[in-house]
């Protein structure tokens, strides 16, 4: 495991080896216990290094949740995003698939094709709209 404010060494050997343009991925983090764990805070962190992209699907699954293969929450897609967009990130990675329950891989995490075009209007419009804000600092002990 890395915590967020050490991937600024990951993005300095990159740089060092002469790539600037790095972008971060939050997929979300697995303690063990079925479940994967998307650090808000952390990602807040990490887009003052680097832009940060949000794979919000992937954030659904829970490893080990069937038998044989993972298990994932895409009832909760849609609020999931939502979270990340109000970071003022640099997008999501979202899976999609015409049949979501017929998909090979990740399909209990995967949007089905048909809502997409919703569901990125939606994320654009919270995305437009914290990113109209002036920014509030709010670390002042005199508040």
């Amino acid at each position: 495991f890395l915590a967020p404010h050490e991937m600024r060494h990951i993005i300095k050997k990159l740089n060092d080896a002469g790539n600037d343009q790095v972008i971060l991925c939050e997929r979300g983090s697995s303690f063990g216990y079925n479940n994967l764990v998307v650090d808000m805070l952390g990602m807040d962190d990490m887009k003052h290094m680097a832009p940060v992209m949000f794979d919000a699907t992937h954030a659904l699954q829970r490893p080990g949740g069937r038998s044989d293969s993972a298990d994932g929450r895409r009832a909760q897609a849609t609020e999931l995003a939502r979270s990340g967009m109000a970071l003022g990130l640099a997008g999501l990675f979202i899976e999609a698939h015409p049949n979501p329950n017929e998909a090979k891989c990740d399909g209990p995490c995967a949007l089905p094709l048909a809502k997409l075009e919703g569901y990125l209007k939606q994320m654009k419009a919270v995305d437009d709209l914290v990113k109209s804000f002036e920014p509030l600092d709010t670390s002042a002990a005199d508040l």
